[in-house]
């Protein structure tokens, strides 16, 4: 694709990064067929190619975002599943994080939007905030019926979303997990030594899925530590375009990491909620032009690896089978597209005694994308009916997923029981069988 910036637009690291991804595209199309909003509209401006369009000519002009490119941009599930469809390699995720950015920056929002937004950003990254508003929320779904049906419109209200946030909150919330700070001795000779990010959402809403890799871990000779001072990854704030945020998160955390290494050695970073994973493999290109941080960001983004890479590894012997059990596996985007890890889970829970099914339209996002499920509820909720129908036609005894996110919205619309990848290793190499929703 041609550009035209300026010199001096090319100045700027950012725009000539985005100078670089627009010239790698040769308008061919092939990403139309695997994106979901595509799929679901049939627009093109709802499409990768057409949002490439919009955010070339919003920064090659250097101009204010239009109400047209924010309704395009907004609507994109920032899935990747264009980016392993393009033959040509366009990095479409950093080129669409640019144009979140560009509108967080430069639009101005109609007042309710922002005032959610800014309160998503300030409850969902901390677990003690996010506890409390899920314990408000809780009390408060009984009342959801009794707010006014919103019209039907392009952009969902803000009634729309909260009906939404309250359809999401859990009947009631699990003990928290272990604190930060602690650590957990291997099991017979040591190993290893590993951090496991502790998450936000994640930690209050089933803090038992960093349990099952906890007792999976040392009872496989590795050293757990729940790093003190960690942070959320920055994901969260990050795909809501509050860049100064996530990168303030990502140094804090890679600061955190970074001592703890020092200290006691650190053989890996792992991840058990991929939509986090996915970021902090990216901490060294956030965090590139950062001439004290450039260098131990791109270390951590080294040393991170979703747990099932690193289980993988450690010969993983089952004391029970459980052929009797079909478990679908959903391949979370964040997992298959973003980390390009994708036969991997389905092998593991193969060999350790469960039969395996693969969905139909697994490469399908099934609407959950972080916040898409509150800020985008209709196509979100069309995204999840879908993907429940083709997990239904497998016919499973069980869900299994990656990220905490496609658990909760896929659990939302199924009574087929939706856990861990990792519950599930666990119980079949000596652990508990998993708690079901």
């Amino acid at each position: 694709m041609k550009t035209e910036f300026s010199l001096t637009q090319l100045a700027d690291p950012d725009i000539a990064e985005a100078d670089k991804i627009l010239r790698a595209c040769v308008h061919c199309g092939f990403c139309t067929a695997t994106c979901p909003t595509y799929v679901l509209l049939g627009d093109e401006l709802d499409s990768p190619r057409g949002r490439i369009y919009l955010i070339k000519e919003m920064l090659e002009k250097d101009q204010a975002p239009t109400a047209e490119v924010v309704k395009h941009v907004d609507r994109c599930l920032s899935c990747l599943a264009c980016m392993t469809t393009c033959p040509s390699g366009v990095n479409y995720m950093h080129l669409v994080d640019q144009a979140r950015v560009r509108i967080e920056e430069r639009y101005e929002r109609p007042l309710a939007e922002r005032l959610l937004r800014a309160v998503l950003a300030f409850v969902l990254p901390d677990p003690q905030r996010f506890r409390i508003s899920m314990s408000l929320a809780r009390l408060a779904r009984p009342f959801a019926a009794l707010l006014p049906t919103p019209r039907p419109s392009a952009t969902p209200g803000l009634t729309q979303r909260i009906k939404a946030m309250l359809a999401l909150a859990p009947g009631q919330l699990p003990a928290p997990g272990p604190a930060a700070g602690s650590v957990f001795a291997a099991l017979g000779k040591r190993r290893g030594r590993v951090a496991l990010l502790q998450g936000c959402a994640q930690q209050v809403l089933a803090p038992r899925i960093n349990q099952a890799a906890i007792n999976l871990l040392t009872r496989h000779g590795i050293e757990v530590v729940l790093v003190r001072d960690e942070q959320c990854c920055g994901a969260l704030t990050h795909h809501l375009g509050r860049d100064d945020d996530a990168v303030a998160r990502a140094r804090a955390n890679v600061a955190a990491w970074r001592r703890e290494a020092a200290k006691d050695g650190l053989d890996a970073i792992l991840v058990t909620t991929s939509g986090c994973g996915t970021v902090i493999k990216d901490y060294g290109y956030l965090l590139r032009e950062d001439r004290d941080f450039a260098s131990d960001a791109a270390n951590v983004s080294a040393l991170a690896k979703d747990i099932t890479e690193y289980v993988a590894g450690l010969a993983l012997q089952p004391t029970t089978r459980h052929d009797d059990i079909v478990v679908a596996y959903h391949s979370a985007c964040s997992l298959q597209h973003g980390q390009k890890i994708t036969a991997l889970p389905k092998e593991l829970l193969s060999k350790n005694g469960f039969v395996v099914k693969d969905i139909p339209e697994s490469h399908l996002c099934c609407g959950s994308a972080g916040t898409y499920n509150i800020l985008q509820p209709d196509l979100a909720g069309r995204l999840r009916d879908r993907k429940i129908a083709n997990i239904a036609s497998v016919k499973p005894d069980m869900i299994a997923a990656g990220n905490i996110g496609c658990m909760v919205q896929i659990a939302s619309g199924t009574s087929v029981p939706v856990v861990h990848t990792i519950e599930l290793l666990d119980w079949a190499t000596g652990g508990s069988r998993p708690a079901l929703n």
